[in-house]
């Protein structure tokens, strides 16, 4: 049997060893099984800005931040029908990071579109974290499928349930992909680079746009997102 064409699929806890994380490779399709808490600005400003104290014991529980808001109905005796997890993009909450993964332990950082090497390299290696990114838009419903229970959803009267601490016990939550490793590469850094280096082929024989908006550059590179 000739090796396999398609990316690595590993089941991983959420609450990894170094080993675990050591062996993830840029482009790992990860599904995690475990606890994992929702934390972005609210919870990182009650915490590390105004000093409240954390209402679980972190990492021992989770060490996985996941960035979200969950799609939930509060159902009459007070449980929670959670149908989808929508992930939003962490490069929002870069601020905090340093001081919330040194606080709390984090290993796993999920959301959506991720940072740069930079802040991987500056925040994530010296705390032996790497970065989970959601696979395409869309795939709240599909992340929801992977939710068995909320055992908690902590501080909703004071932030609201978009930014409450929700406490989720997944089995087989996913797809997520590694986009961030040990050593702080960056895996959109890196597929942009390849893209980028053919652009001038793709657009080979094409004249220069007679109208240009305000700021338009004729630079394909500029066109690219990372």
């Amino acid at each position: 049997m000739g090796p396999s064409s398609g990316p690595r699929e590993i089941r991983l806890s959420t609450t990894p060893d170094k080993a675990d994380l050591d062996a993830l490779e840029l482009g790992d399709i990860v599904w995690l099984d475990g606890l994992i808490y929702t934390a972005r600005e609210g919870v990182y400003m009650r915490a590390l800005d105004e000093g409240a104290p954390l209402p679980i014991d972190l990492p021992a529980a989770s060490a996985a931040n996941f960035h979200c808001s969950p799609a939930a109905n509060i159902r009459d005796d007070g449980s929670f029908d959670l149908g989808a997890v929508t992930a939003t993009a962490s490069f929002r909450f870069a601020k905090w990071l340093p001081r919330w993964i040194e606080t709390t332990g984090a290993r796993l950082i999920i959301g959506k579109g991720g940072m740069s090497s930079k802040d991987y390299k500056d925040y994530f290696v010296p705390n032996g974290a790497i970065y989970l990114s959601t696979v395409g838009y869309g795939t709240g419903a599909l992340l929801g499928r992977g939710v068995e229970t909320v055992e908690a959803v902590h501080w909703r009267d004071e932030l609201g349930l978009a930014q409450a601490m929700w406490v989720i016990r997944a089995n087989r939550m996913g797809p997520f992909i590694v986009a961030s490793d040990r050593t702080g590469a960056c895996l959109f850094e890196r597929e942009n680079a390849k893209i980028a280096a053919n652009l001038e082929k793709v657009y080979e024989g094409t004249k220069p746009a007679v109208l240009k908006r305000l700021g338009e550059t004729d630079d394909r590179s500029d066109e690219m997102i990372g």
